[in-house]
């Protein structure tokens, strides 16, 4: 809700709209703006009239504390009921005015267990992007990477409805892997790669997964 969204506001709105209506009856969600500093706007909830009628009454104004969004993002989250957990982020650009660090959000983007999708309103013809947001791009695809998530992009605010529709959608198509590894519980951090077996008859299968997670550490 930063200004520089002003005139991309009501179809942001329209898009996160768009994605909650995938939801199930059991699902629950919260919703954090954020301009000059990130604040929850609503907690944990199944009613989404409720949080529509809250998201209404955010107005963008000042500039963008996307980090401290993320992070007070992920510290709700640890109230989480259900098992499948995701955060959608909604931004035109990158960070500039935050007080967590772009390496503690790595830290707790690694510990958290929640997948993290962006939307990003990218308009790469605009020669008056800001330094921040011309590498907005970047810092979103690299954080929904490290939890398996991914960034869609629109270059425009028109393209809103059709993204946030594959978004939903992709939300809603995975597997669950899980194994049960054999080197002691040491709290330490365990890279993972996840590959798919080709196959001559179909098309070949990109996977997302979470870069890795850090073991249990045995109680003494």
């Amino acid at each position: 809700m930063s200004n520089s969204m002003a005139n991309k506001v009501d179809k942001a709105r329209r898009a996160a709209l768009q994605i909650l209506k995938t939801a199930n009856p059991q699902d629950e969600v919260f919703l954090v703006s954020f301009g000059n500093r990130a604040e929850l706007t609503s907690p944990f909830t199944s009613d989404l009239a409720e949080l529509q009628a809250r998201m209404m009454t955010v107005q963008p104004k000042g500039q963008t504390a996307l980090l401290d969004a993320i992070a007070l993002g992920i510290a709700q989250m640890k109230q989480a009921r259900n098992r499948n957990r995701a955060f959608v982020v909604i931004s035109d650009g990158g960070d500039n005015h935050s007080r967590a660090t772009e390496n503690r959000i790595r830290s707790e983007l690694r510990e958290a267990d929640c997948q993290l999708y962006a939307v990003g309103i990218f308009d790469e013809r605009d020669m008056k992007r800001t330094r921040e947001e011309r590498e907005g791009p970047a810092l979103l695809s690299e954080f929904a990477e490290l939890t398996g998530g991914r960034v869609f992009t629109a270059s425009s605010s028109d393209e809103l409805s059709s993204v946030a529709d594959r978004m939903g959608r992709e939300l809603r198509d995975q597997y669950v892997l899980g194994y049960r590894p054999g080197r002691p519980h040491d709290g330490a951090w365990r890279t993972i790669k996840v590959r798919a077996a080709e196959q001559e008859d179909l098309p070949a299968l990109r996977i997302r997964a979470k870069t890795g997670y850090y073991a249990p550490k045995a109680r003494p």
